[in-house]
């Protein structure tokens, strides 16, 4: 079932603080006073939360910028080329192969996963709910604890499941399930014919260059530690072949390549569209239920997780096996991404570390916007429909975008507006927000002239209800009086 080739390839060795930009890069290295402020955040962290290792990479553009580390490290290696676990971000590449399956009409995500995958458990939930955590199978699969146990306990998926492991109705509620991946790993390497990992390897690993990233242990990587919570004590976390539930959570690697996976989804990797189309990349951080009302700041899309952080919208996954926390997350609007790695079973705030490493490149050096370039894609016989539209007296603009789409927001900034890609003569559909998956077309009278938008049925015009429009209800006769 598994196929454990660790790929090494050469090392380097640059200290604990480190810092390399590829040449021609958009951005330089940061700052000094930034270096010290990531290196002192990373330092923190370490001894705050008591990990005998913790390793940090950041970058932008898809180009690792930073690199830190603190604690015992092995000797001679450079800290974002030490191994560590990085637990349930083998989720998110697990995702990846999944989408690359429907992508090639191999299985349809709104379909059951029993139609590809013969399951004793969530048969009946579609691919997309398993992605997204809303199969209602339960969080973990039947004892012993799967995480400290060897894969060999469990040889079958029917070995996965214990008797009440559908827990609530598939597709109403989001509850995190590391079997529902085990199911999904399942489903690739019945349809590739081959082990999980040999087809991660060759169609994920390989292409972007994440050499580093293995199935099992390969040097120089970091030991797994438990870290007494009352002393400063520690003792050695197995580490276990999780078998059947690698998809969920077994792989390693390094903070350099989380960030070209990283990279990789935020479109920066020369790789990206060969490996998965931009359409795709945008479904797997797309969120699809939030999490309980607790937590409205978070969401999961199909292999990612989505959370609002200080007024930003924040893409990654992170990871905690026994001895191990990890944690990968980019700002697309900022175009950086951060990375940590850490050994120890509980302590440090990795997540909190992460965000805390995007914010300060935020805060001191934020990233230059694109520069303004005429529009390739636009078309000019599209211009006399930009401008002011009226949905009864709410004003709208619409306005040609970059990518040949065009769109539809309130002029005062706030309420009902999408973005909306071309898909017929006078045909858009709605690609976010409110109107995504709506139709915007363009009517038009007996003459060719455009009379007015319909919107999802909301008629759109060029003043506050003209009386020749089509509008529900009509406009009084009597016209705008005092």
């Amino acid at each position: 079932m598994t196929d454990k080739s660790p790929e090494t390839g050469p090392r380097n060795s640059a200290g604990n603080d480190t810092t390399r930009v590829a040449p021609g890069a958009a951005f330089l290295e940061p700052l000094p006073g930034t270096r010290r402020e990531l290196a002192h955040r990373v330092a923190v962290c370490q001894s705050e939360g008591r990990a005998p290792a913790l390793v940090a990479t950041v970058a932008r553009d898809g180009t690792p910028v930073w690199s830190g580390g603190a604690g015992e490290l092995p000797a001679g290696a450079a800290p974002e080329r030490v191994r560590f676990r990085i637990a349930s971000i083998s989720k998110s590449l697990t995702a990846v192969l999944v989408l690359r399956l429907r992508d090639e009409g191999l299985i349809e995500l709104d379909q059951p996963v029993e139609r590809w995958l013969p399951t004793p458990h969530a048969g009946g939930a579609t691919v997309a709910q398993l992605l997204a955590h809303t199969a209602g199978l339960a969080a973990e699969s039947a004892g012993p604890w799967w995480e400290r146990t060897p894969g060999e306990l469990r040889p079958e998926l029917p070995d996965l499941f214990g008797p009440d492991q559908d827990l609530h109705p598939a597709g109403r509620r989001f509850h995190y399930s590391n079997p529902g991946y085990a199911l999904l790993g399942a489903l690739v390497e019945r349809l590739r014919g081959e082990p999980w990992f040999t087809v991660l390897r060759r169609e994920v690993l390989e292409p972007l260059g994440m050499e580093r990233t293995s199935y099992d242990r390969a040097e120089p990587a970091a030991r797994g530690w438990a870290v007494h919570p009352h002393a400063d004590l520690r003792q050695p976390e197995p580490e276990v072949d999780t078998g059947r539930m690698a998809p969920a959570g077994q792989l390693w690697s390094t903070t350099e390549d989380l960030c070209a996976f990283a990279a990789f989804l935020t479109g920066h990797h020369p790789a990206a569209d060969a490996v998965l189309g931009a359409d795709s990349r945008a479904e797997m951080r797309t969120s699809t239920v939030p999490l309980e009302l607790t937590d409205l700041t978070s969401g999961y899309g199909l292999g990612l997780q989505v959370v609002q952080h200080e007024g930003r919208q924040l893409f990654g996954h992170g990871g905690s096996l026994p001895g191990f926390l990890a944690g990968v997350w980019f700002d697309p609007e900022q175009r950086t991404a951060a990375a940590v790695l850490a050994n120890a079973t509980a302590g440090p705030a990795v997540r909190t570390l992460t965000f805390d490493l995007l914010g300060t490149l935020r805060r001191r050096e934020p990233s230059f916007p694109e520069p303004w370039r005429p529009a390739a894609d636009a078309d000019p016989a599209l211009l006399p429909l930009t401008g002011d539209w009226y949905w009864g007296t709410a004003a709208h603009t619409l306005r040609l975008d970059a990518a040949g789409g065009v769109t539809l927001y309130p002029a005062g900034g706030s309420g009902r507006g999408s973005r909306f890609r071309r898909v017929g003569p006078d045909a858009w559909l709605g690609l976010d927000a409110y109107y995504a998956g709506e139709r915007l077309t363009v009517q038009r009278g007996a003459d060719g002239r455009v009379t007015h938008l319909d919107v999802g049925t909301f008629v759109f015009t060029r003043a506050p209800y003209e009386p020749e429009a089509p509008v529900p209800g009509g406009s009084d006769p009597a016209g705008w009086t005092a």
